[in-house]
Parts: structure tokens; C-alpha cells; sequence
């Protein structure tokens, strides 16, 4: 698992993976949501903007996991 840094109380998943260099584009992390592949803390997202937080874990299936952790 790797920890990503946040400097803000909240992102949106989409500029999350953009930031942690995951994602190229929101529409790359829109196809990821409309898969089923992205859980955050164990559940299926269905909404690209979803808000994160340090203490979330972020999961792509087949891809990788990353812990959110603040400044």
C-alpha cells in the first residue's frame, strides 16, 4: 500500500488520482467508476466526485491500493 499526501481536509476522487499521478484524466477516472473497479474504504464508488480524506484508502482493482494521509 502506498500513502499518498493531501493538503487539504477533503479532494474529490477524481483530482486525487490525478494528483497521485493514477489517473491521466477525469475521464479515465470516470471509465473506472462506470467499471465497478474503485472502492474506497472497502465500497464500490459510483460518483466520480466522491469526497476523500486523510484516512481513506483508495483501491483500482488489479491496480493498486493508496492510503490518503494529511499534511
Amino acid at each position: 500500500m502506498e500513502e499518498v499526501t493531501i493538503n487539504t481536509t477533503t479532494i474529490k476522487l477524481d483530482q486525487f488520482l490525478k494528483w497521485a499521478g493514477i489517473a491521466d484524466s477525469g475521464g479515465q477516472v470516470r471509465t473506472w467508476v462506470d467499471a465497478g473497479i474503485i472502492l474506497v474504504n472497502n465500497e464500490i464508488v459510483t460518483e466520480r466526485r466522491k469526497k476523500i480524506q486523510p484516512g481513506d484508502v483508495v483501491e483500482i482493482k488489479e491496480t493498486g491500493i493508496w492510503k490518503v494521509s494529511g499534511s
